[in-house]
């Protein structure tokens, strides 16, 4: 039966997820800050709110959903902090719900980790961020686990987002340019495609699933994923060189772990399209 769900940040997950709801013959809301995004979202099918998350007042007529999916980007040029995007956007969308809302999905980061020396981590291991995207998503989390809704809640605690448009480095590889960043680190990834079924299962999972790693499960070093994506490209074997210090390239570098994805795998029953990054890349990089 069709129902009626409501998406905060229709970017690169978001909008993958909208269009398989609608596909469904769901009536799905969109919420962006922009008037002109907003018509673009309504030619295509979607029922636009024009709203901000951090300016409680715009949230006040919301409508009742079977599911509420909270994917917020955070924007650079915004005058908001990442803080206020994720943390207090998160509890001011929790705070304006109506009555009869559905389950409350959070798209969070695997960056609540921090370092973990290059060891496994799962839902089970204790948060210990250190860059603020991580600390900001951490409080969301806090945020909804304080709520009345968290109990139902989903978080899904997102590793590194690739897909179509979205591999770093494509022209340098093509360029035989160096990648600043170390080559020994471990790539946490997840496609973008996965990322989006593993919404939908969250939101229809008959036990609310809490919280739940989303990632392939099958980190590569950084200098074997590039490695692949130059032999797919044809491209000269990849060259790596030290980020400058305090860059965020650098800061991402120093957060070294592999995830795992048991629960994503056994509890949630995901069956991923890309359990791994040969076979993401190569239907990617595969076509150009």
């Amino acid at each position: 039966m069709p129902v009626a769900r409501l998406i905060f940040g229709c970017g690169y997950i978001g909008m993958r997820v909208a269009e398989r709801w609608k596909s469904a013959g769901d009536t799905v809301y969109t919420v962006t800050r922009r008037p002109e995004r907003a018509a673009q979202l309504a030619a295509a099918g979607f029922e636009p709110i024009v709203a901000d998350v951090v300016q409680r007042a715009s949230l006040a007529r919301l409508p009742v959903s079977h599911t509420v999916l909270f994917s917020v980007g955070y924007d650079r040029s915004s005058e908001a902090s990442i803080q206020q995007v994720y943390a207090d956007g998160v509890g001011n969308v929790l705070a304006a719900l109506p009555d009869g809302t559905g389950r409350f999905v959070y798209v969070s980061s695997t960056g609540v980790y921090g370092d973990a020396g290059g060891d496994w981590v799962n839902e089970t291991t204790a948060p210990n961020p250190q860059r603020a995207g991580g600390i900001a998503s951490l409080d969301a989390e806090a945020a909804i686990a304080a709520d009345p809704r968290g109990a139902e809640a989903a978080i899904l605690r997102l590793a590194g987002i690739y897909g179509p448009d979205r591999i770093p480095y494509v022209a340098a590889l093509r360029a035989g340019e160096p990648i600043a960043a170390p080559q020994t680190g471990w790539l946490n990834l997840i496609h973008a495609d996965d990322a989006a079924t593993t919404v939908l299962a969250a939101a229809e999972a008959q036990t609310a699933p809490g919280v739940v790693c989303v990632s392939d499960g099958t980190p590569p070093r950084r200098a074997d994923y590039y490695a692949e994506a130059a032999r797919l490209l044809n491209a000269p074997p990849p060259r790596f060189t030290v980020p400058e210090p305090g860059s965020p390239r650098a800061a991402r570098a120093e957060a070294d772990k592999r995830v795992r994805n048991d629960k994503l795998l056994k509890t949630l029953g995901v069956r991923l399209a890309y359990p791994n990054y040969r076979s993401g890349l190569a239907a990617i990089l595969g076509r150009l």
